[in-house]
């Protein structure tokens, strides 16, 4: 019903579209006829509001994906360099967590590693609503970030790496078969805040998938019981998310527009010295302001990386213009 309620909604907003253009093309026509200059300012404008409901309903279009509705978890880890790359992968949880609390999604942390000093190892996000897959699935890949260390006395410039993995969660309509014996479980003590009872304890689950190398871990309850329910659903999502990539692969190869997003690609950059600019190097999409970006302004970002999946690299990136 949710996929028979999207479609419909997608047809009768290209038949409404269609039938506006029609009638203020008429309108228009019968303007300039005329000479109804007034006439002729008010179509125009008319065109110009259809004109931006047509790119608004192109972006929905691109969230068609077989998982794309679903609610979606998303994986950071800090690269190679200690303190200053931890910090990095603790201001892209923030950025995430921003941008989902911007549009209205739940945000809710599944797991968290603090680093030595400062910042996390890693951390995974569980983000609840509407298309928060379909939105947040291009994020995937190595995020760069250069600026002077406020962890380096001599104020010297560093450039740092993290890297993100987004993955859908799976209803259960969906069977993933896992065998026992594939998979290798350890328990250990959480870190971080949850009370004397977490961090007393090996109530935390690390769930390591032996043929595919996949490694899931959760920290967020108390109950190890808990935990390694939450960490069987981690890892059946990171299962069915590769093989919804894999498929796309192969149809890209078949189409020979295959796009530079797997995992291990540099995807976007973040300079904060010595200029103030971020760039995607995927679709060419900038902001000059990567403050608004760290706070979740991200959107216009993954609208282009959307359009460039979707069409193809090279392709019509249109709809990264919404804003």
């Amino acid at each position: 019903m949710r996929e028979r309620t999207k479609l419909a909604d997608a047809i009768g907003a290209v038949r409404d579209i269609t039938e506006d253009l029609d009638a203020t093309a008429e309108i228009l026509e019968l303007a300039v006829d005329d000479g109804d200059t007034e006439m002729e300012a008010e179509a125009e404008a008319q065109l110009a509001s259809l004109a931006e409901r047509a790119r608004a309903a192109e972006l929905s279009a691109l969230l068609s994906g077989e998982a794309d509705g679903n609610d979606t978890y998303i994986e950071i880890h800090s690269g190679a360099g200690g303190t200053e790359s931890q910090d990095w992968a603790q201001m892209l949880t923030r950025m995430y967590s921003r941008w989902a609390e911007k549009r209205g999604l739940k945000v809710e942390t599944v797991q968290a590693q603090a680093g030595e000093e400062a910042g996390l190892k890693s951390a995974t996000l569980l983000l609840k609503g509407e298309d928060a897959y379909g939105w947040a699935k291009t994020e995937s890949g190595i995020h760069r970030l250069v600026r002077i260390s406020p962890f380096d006395s001599n104020a010297r410039r560093h450039t740092s790496f993290a890297s993100v993995w987004v993955y859908p969660v799976i209803d259960d309509s969906i069977d993933i078969e896992i065998n026992d014996s594939d998979l290798k479980v350890d328990t250990y003590r959480a870190s971080g805040a949850g009370g004397q009872h977490v961090n007393t304890t090996d109530s935390a689950v690390r769930i390591t998938h032996q043929p595919s190398g996949i490694v899931v871990q959760c920290q967020n309850e108390r109950s190890q019981h808990k935990n390694r329910a939450t960490a069987m659903s981690m890892l059946k999502a990171r299962l069915y998310e590769e093989e919804l990539r894999k498929r796309e692969e192969a149809a890209n190869a078949v189409n020979a527009q295959k796009s530079d997003i797997g995992w291990g690609h540099q995807i976007r950059s973040y300079v904060l010295q010595p200029y103030q600019m971020v760039k995607d190097l995927r679709t060419g999409e900038e902001s000059t302001n990567p403050q608004a970006v760290l706070d979740g302004d991200l959107d216009k970002f993954m609208a282009a990386a959307l359009a460039a999946r979707v069409h193809g690299e090279g392709g019509d990136h249109s709809v990264a213009d919404l804003d």
